[in-house]
Protein backbone atom coordinates (compact mmCIF):
# COMPACT_ATOMS: atom_id res chain seq x y z
CA UNK A 1 0.00 0.00 0.00
CA UNK A 2 2.72 2.34 0.94
CA UNK A 3 4.74 1.80 -2.00
CA UNK A 4 0.95 2.48 -4.18
CA UNK A 5 0.90 5.76 -2.36
CA UNK A 6 4.51 6.77 -3.29
CA UNK A 7 3.54 5.31 -7.07
CA UNK A 8 0.40 8.02 -7.03
CA UNK A 9 2.30 11.23 -5.32
CA UNK A 10 4.84 10.89 -7.82
CA UNK A 11 2.25 10.60 -10.94
CA UNK A 12 0.57 13.26 -9.18
CA UNK A 13 4.26 15.66 -8.57
CA UNK A 14 4.58 15.00 -12.30
CA UNK A 15 1.19 15.70 -13.56
CA UNK A 16 1.41 18.96 -11.31
CA UNK A 17 4.88 19.41 -12.79
CA UNK A 18 3.81 19.50 -15.97
CA UNK A 19 1.02 21.53 -15.43
CA UNK A 20 2.94 24.42 -13.77
CA UNK A 21 5.54 24.10 -17.62
CA UNK A 22 2.64 24.53 -19.59
CA UNK A 23 1.58 27.89 -17.75
CA UNK A 24 4.71 29.09 -17.82
CA UNK A 25 4.14 32.67 -19.27
CA UNK A 26 6.39 34.67 -21.70
CA UNK A 27 5.44 37.99 -23.03
CA UNK A 28 7.52 39.32 -25.55
CA UNK A 29 7.47 43.33 -26.90
CA UNK A 30 8.00 42.85 -30.69
CA UNK A 31 10.43 45.59 -32.09
CA UNK A 32 7.92 47.11 -34.86
CA UNK A 33 4.73 45.30 -36.30
CA UNK A 34 5.01 41.77 -37.27
CA UNK A 35 6.53 40.99 -40.57
CA UNK A 36 8.63 38.40 -41.61
CA UNK A 37 11.87 39.15 -39.69
CA UNK A 38 9.56 38.17 -36.63
CA UNK A 39 9.46 34.69 -39.03
CA UNK A 40 10.68 31.98 -35.92
CA UNK A 41 8.51 33.64 -33.37
CA UNK A 42 5.21 33.07 -35.21
CA UNK A 43 5.93 30.01 -36.70
CA UNK A 44 7.03 28.55 -33.16
CA UNK A 45 3.58 30.38 -31.63
CA UNK A 46 1.31 28.77 -34.83
CA UNK A 47 2.80 25.22 -34.87
CA UNK A 48 2.76 24.89 -31.02
CA UNK A 49 6.93 24.36 -30.63
CA UNK A 50 6.55 26.97 -27.66
CA UNK A 51 3.82 24.84 -26.09
CA UNK A 52 5.84 22.12 -26.75
CA UNK A 53 8.35 23.55 -24.45
CA UNK A 54 5.84 24.22 -21.88
CA UNK A 55 5.62 27.93 -22.86
CA UNK A 56 2.78 30.17 -23.52
CA UNK A 57 3.94 33.30 -25.23
CA UNK A 58 2.74 36.24 -25.82
CA UNK A 59 4.22 38.58 -28.57
CA UNK A 60 3.23 42.50 -28.46
CA UNK A 61 3.36 44.75 -30.89
CA UNK A 62 5.18 48.43 -29.93
CA UNK A 63 2.76 51.71 -29.50
CA UNK A 64 6.25 53.34 -29.18
CA UNK A 65 9.05 51.20 -31.23
CA UNK A 66 11.90 52.74 -28.64
CA UNK A 67 10.17 51.15 -25.52
CA UNK A 68 10.56 48.08 -25.48
CA UNK A 69 13.55 47.25 -23.96
CA UNK A 70 13.33 50.23 -21.75
CA UNK A 71 9.79 47.74 -20.82
CA UNK A 72 12.25 45.03 -20.24
CA UNK A 73 14.45 46.83 -18.64
CA UNK A 74 11.97 48.18 -15.85
CA UNK A 75 10.35 44.57 -15.15
CA UNK A 76 7.17 45.40 -17.22
CA UNK A 77 7.86 42.20 -19.75
CA UNK A 78 9.57 39.34 -19.95
CA UNK A 79 11.49 39.73 -23.21
CA UNK A 80 12.17 42.20 -26.06
CA UNK A 81 13.22 42.31 -29.35
CA UNK A 82 16.16 44.47 -30.69
CA UNK A 83 18.79 45.09 -32.23
CA UNK A 84 22.58 44.56 -31.41
CA UNK A 85 24.24 47.72 -32.12
CA UNK A 86 20.74 49.38 -29.56
CA UNK A 87 22.13 46.65 -27.03
CA UNK A 88 25.60 48.21 -26.80
CA UNK A 89 23.87 51.53 -26.28
CA UNK A 90 21.26 50.71 -23.70
CA UNK A 91 23.87 48.70 -21.58
CA UNK A 92 26.14 51.98 -21.55
CA UNK A 93 22.83 53.74 -20.39
CA UNK A 94 22.81 51.59 -17.43
CA UNK A 95 19.90 49.45 -18.44
CA UNK A 96 20.12 45.66 -17.28
CA UNK A 97 19.59 43.90 -19.98
CA UNK A 98 20.79 40.75 -21.65
CA UNK A 99 20.76 38.92 -24.50
CA UNK A 100 19.76 35.44 -25.07
CA UNK A 101 18.50 34.70 -28.36
CA UNK A 102 19.34 35.62 -31.75
CA UNK A 103 16.79 36.14 -35.06
CA UNK A 104 18.58 37.55 -37.64
CA UNK A 105 22.54 36.95 -37.34
CA UNK A 106 23.24 39.69 -40.20
CA UNK A 107 22.94 42.90 -40.85
CA UNK A 108 19.84 44.01 -42.60
CA UNK A 109 20.66 47.76 -42.81
CA UNK A 110 21.59 49.09 -46.54
CA UNK A 111 22.64 52.31 -48.53
CA UNK A 112 20.12 52.32 -51.40
CA UNK A 113 20.15 53.71 -54.39
CA UNK A 114 17.44 53.60 -57.46
CA UNK A 115 18.44 51.28 -59.84
CA UNK A 116 18.82 54.15 -62.55
CA UNK A 117 20.73 56.30 -60.55
CA UNK A 118 24.57 56.96 -61.83
CA UNK A 119 25.67 55.84 -58.20
CA UNK A 120 27.46 52.87 -58.62
CA UNK A 121 29.60 52.84 -55.62
CA UNK A 122 30.02 54.45 -52.41
CA UNK A 123 32.78 56.31 -54.05
CA UNK A 124 29.55 57.91 -55.84
CA UNK A 125 28.12 59.09 -53.25
CA UNK A 126 30.43 62.55 -52.68
CA UNK A 127 28.16 65.92 -53.29
CA UNK A 128 24.72 63.26 -53.17
CA UNK A 129 22.17 63.76 -50.74
CA UNK A 130 21.64 60.87 -48.58
CA UNK A 131 18.64 60.11 -46.07
CA UNK A 132 18.09 58.72 -42.87
CA UNK A 133 15.51 57.98 -40.38
CA UNK A 134 17.10 57.46 -37.54
CA UNK A 135 19.97 59.89 -36.20
CA UNK A 136 23.36 59.10 -34.46
CA UNK A 137 23.61 55.71 -35.47
CA UNK A 138 22.69 55.35 -38.70
CA UNK A 139 25.30 58.76 -39.34
CA UNK A 140 28.01 56.46 -37.72
CA UNK A 141 27.62 53.62 -40.20
CA UNK A 142 27.20 55.95 -42.90
CA UNK A 143 30.36 57.61 -42.06
CA UNK A 144 32.22 54.60 -41.51
CA UNK A 145 31.28 53.25 -45.57
CA UNK A 146 32.18 56.62 -46.46
CA UNK A 147 35.67 56.51 -44.64
CA UNK A 148 36.43 53.45 -46.12
CA UNK A 149 36.24 54.95 -49.46
CA UNK A 150 38.38 57.63 -48.75
CA UNK A 151 35.47 60.09 -48.03
CA UNK A 152 33.56 61.62 -44.91
CA UNK A 153 30.10 62.69 -43.79
CA UNK A 154 31.53 66.37 -45.10
CA UNK A 155 31.12 64.87 -48.85
CA UNK A 156 27.19 64.93 -48.34
CA UNK A 157 24.29 66.00 -47.45
CA UNK A 158 22.60 64.48 -44.85
CA UNK A 159 18.89 64.67 -44.75
CA UNK A 160 16.30 63.34 -42.21
CA UNK A 161 13.51 62.05 -43.91
CA UNK A 162 11.20 60.29 -40.92
CA UNK A 163 11.26 56.94 -41.94
CA UNK A 164 10.00 57.66 -45.77
CA UNK A 165 12.84 56.17 -47.06
CA UNK A 166 12.00 54.92 -50.34
CA UNK A 167 9.58 57.76 -51.22
CA UNK A 168 12.35 60.07 -50.98
CA UNK A 169 14.06 58.75 -53.07
CA UNK A 170 11.33 58.06 -55.56
CA UNK A 171 10.22 61.32 -55.25
CA UNK A 172 14.07 62.39 -56.07
CA UNK A 173 14.41 64.00 -52.72
CA UNK A 174 17.52 62.06 -51.76
CA UNK A 175 19.99 60.13 -53.86
CA UNK A 176 20.18 57.74 -51.27
CA UNK A 177 18.95 56.32 -48.50
CA UNK A 178 20.79 54.97 -45.22
CA UNK A 179 18.79 52.80 -42.74
CA UNK A 180 16.91 50.89 -45.67
CA UNK A 181 16.47 47.15 -44.87
CA UNK A 182 17.56 45.06 -47.83
CA UNK A 183 14.54 42.51 -47.45
CA UNK A 184 12.03 45.14 -47.41
CA UNK A 185 12.87 48.11 -48.89
CA UNK A 186 14.16 46.96 -52.14
CA UNK A 187 11.10 44.90 -52.56
CA UNK A 188 8.59 47.63 -51.75
CA UNK A 189 10.45 50.24 -54.27
CA UNK A 190 10.26 46.87 -57.14
CA UNK A 191 6.42 46.62 -56.28
CA UNK A 192 6.24 50.42 -56.91
CA UNK A 193 7.88 50.13 -60.20
CA UNK A 194 10.69 52.11 -59.00
CA UNK A 195 13.24 49.27 -58.60
CA UNK A 196 16.47 50.02 -56.89
CA UNK A 197 20.15 48.80 -55.37
CA UNK A 198 21.29 48.34 -52.27
CA UNK A 199 25.27 48.51 -50.99
CA UNK A 200 25.36 46.33 -47.45
CA UNK A 201 26.97 47.85 -44.91
CA UNK A 202 28.83 44.80 -43.73
CA UNK A 203 30.79 44.84 -47.22
CA UNK A 204 32.19 48.19 -46.71
CA UNK A 205 33.78 48.60 -43.44
CA UNK A 206 31.08 48.05 -40.58
CA UNK A 207 31.92 45.02 -38.66
CA UNK A 208 29.62 42.76 -38.95
CA UNK A 209 26.79 42.38 -35.99
CA UNK A 210 23.26 40.68 -35.54
CA UNK A 211 20.20 42.49 -36.86
CA UNK A 212 18.04 41.37 -34.36
CA UNK A 213 17.93 40.00 -30.84
CA UNK A 214 16.06 39.07 -27.72
CA UNK A 215 16.65 40.69 -24.49
CA UNK A 216 15.86 39.85 -20.95
CA UNK A 217 16.29 41.71 -17.80
CA UNK A 218 19.61 40.93 -16.14
CA UNK A 219 17.28 39.43 -13.17
CA UNK A 220 15.94 37.03 -15.09
CA UNK A 221 19.36 35.99 -17.35
CA UNK A 222 19.95 32.66 -14.81
CA UNK A 223 16.68 31.26 -15.76
CA UNK A 224 18.45 29.38 -18.21
CA UNK A 225 16.34 26.62 -17.89
CA UNK A 226 13.30 28.69 -19.85
CA UNK A 227 15.43 30.22 -22.53
CA UNK A 228 17.06 27.24 -23.57
CA UNK A 229 13.28 26.07 -24.13
CA UNK A 230 12.64 29.13 -25.68
CA UNK A 231 15.43 28.92 -28.44
CA UNK A 232 14.40 25.22 -28.83
CA UNK A 233 10.87 26.11 -29.70
CA UNK A 234 13.04 28.86 -32.05
CA UNK A 235 15.22 26.42 -33.48
CA UNK A 236 12.49 23.95 -34.66
CA UNK A 237 10.40 26.77 -35.91
CA UNK A 238 13.73 27.87 -38.56
CA UNK A 239 14.28 24.43 -39.55
CA UNK A 240 10.44 24.02 -39.99
CA UNK A 241 10.74 26.96 -41.95
CA UNK A 242 13.36 25.55 -44.74
CA UNK A 243 12.09 22.59 -44.93
CA UNK A 244 8.63 23.27 -46.34
CA UNK A 245 8.95 27.28 -47.26
CA UNK A 246 5.55 27.33 -48.53
CA UNK A 247 3.97 25.88 -46.45
CA UNK A 248 5.17 27.61 -43.26
CA UNK A 249 4.74 30.93 -45.14
CA UNK A 250 0.97 29.72 -45.17
CA UNK A 251 0.99 29.05 -41.43
CA UNK A 252 3.01 32.58 -41.00
CA UNK A 253 0.43 34.62 -42.44
CA UNK A 254 -2.30 32.53 -40.27
CA UNK A 255 -1.01 34.36 -37.15
CA UNK A 256 -2.34 37.70 -38.88
CA UNK A 257 -4.25 37.09 -42.66
CA UNK A 258 -5.50 40.39 -43.24
CA UNK A 259 -2.25 42.03 -42.08
CA UNK A 260 0.52 39.59 -43.33
CA UNK A 261 -1.11 38.12 -46.28
CA UNK A 262 0.28 41.37 -48.94
CA UNK A 263 2.96 40.83 -51.96
CA UNK A 264 4.93 42.86 -50.00
CA UNK A 265 5.44 40.68 -46.83
CA UNK A 266 5.57 37.22 -49.71
CA UNK A 267 8.59 39.15 -51.40
CA UNK A 268 10.26 39.67 -47.78
CA UNK A 269 9.11 36.51 -46.49
CA UNK A 270 11.97 34.90 -49.45
CA UNK A 271 14.67 37.47 -48.95
CA UNK A 272 14.49 37.23 -45.37
CA UNK A 273 14.79 33.20 -45.19
CA UNK A 274 18.62 33.06 -45.78
CA UNK A 275 19.53 35.76 -42.55
CA UNK A 276 17.36 33.67 -40.00
CA UNK A 277 19.98 31.96 -37.78
CA UNK A 278 19.84 28.46 -37.52
CA UNK A 279 20.75 28.48 -34.36
CA UNK A 280 19.16 31.13 -31.90
CA UNK A 281 21.17 30.39 -28.83
CA UNK A 282 24.39 30.66 -30.61
CA UNK A 283 26.89 33.58 -29.16
CA UNK A 284 29.62 34.75 -31.04
CA UNK A 285 31.35 36.56 -28.43
CA UNK A 286 33.97 37.98 -30.82
CA UNK A 287 31.07 39.44 -33.01
CA UNK A 288 30.09 41.12 -29.99
CA UNK A 289 33.51 42.38 -29.07
CA UNK A 290 34.63 43.61 -31.94
CA UNK A 291 31.05 45.46 -32.68
CA UNK A 292 32.02 46.66 -29.25
CA UNK A 293 34.93 48.03 -30.16
CA UNK A 294 34.17 49.49 -33.41
CA UNK A 295 30.98 51.84 -31.19
CA UNK A 296 33.54 52.96 -28.81
CA UNK A 297 35.82 53.80 -31.60
CA UNK A 298 32.54 56.38 -32.96
CA UNK A 299 32.04 57.91 -29.77
CA UNK A 300 28.71 55.94 -29.33
CA UNK A 301 29.52 54.38 -26.14
CA UNK A 302 31.84 55.45 -23.23
CA UNK A 303 33.15 52.45 -22.55
CA UNK A 304 33.80 48.44 -23.67
CA UNK A 305 32.58 46.05 -21.39
CA UNK A 306 33.07 41.93 -20.82
CA UNK A 307 30.87 40.80 -23.35
CA UNK A 308 29.44 38.25 -20.91
CA UNK A 309 28.03 40.90 -18.51
CA UNK A 310 25.66 41.53 -21.13
CA UNK A 311 25.41 38.34 -23.71
CA UNK A 312 24.75 34.84 -23.15
CA UNK A 313 24.18 31.01 -24.76
CA UNK A 314 21.66 29.83 -22.32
Amino acid sequence: MKILKKVVLASSLAVFSLHAQASEKVTVLLDWFVNPDHAPLVIAQQKGFFKEQGLAVEMVEPADPSMPPKLVAAGKADMAVTYQPQLHMQIDEGLPLTRVATLVDNPLNSVVVLDKSDIQSIKDLKGKKVGFSVGGFEEVLLGAMLNYHGLSLKDVELINVNWSLSPSLITQKTDAVIGAFRNFELNQMDIEQHPGRAFFVEEHGVPVYEELILVVNNKDRNQTDKWKRFNQALTQAVQYIHQDTEQAWHDFISYKPAVLDTELNRRAWKDTLPYLTKEPAKLVEKRYADFAEFMHQQSLIKKVLPVESYAIAP
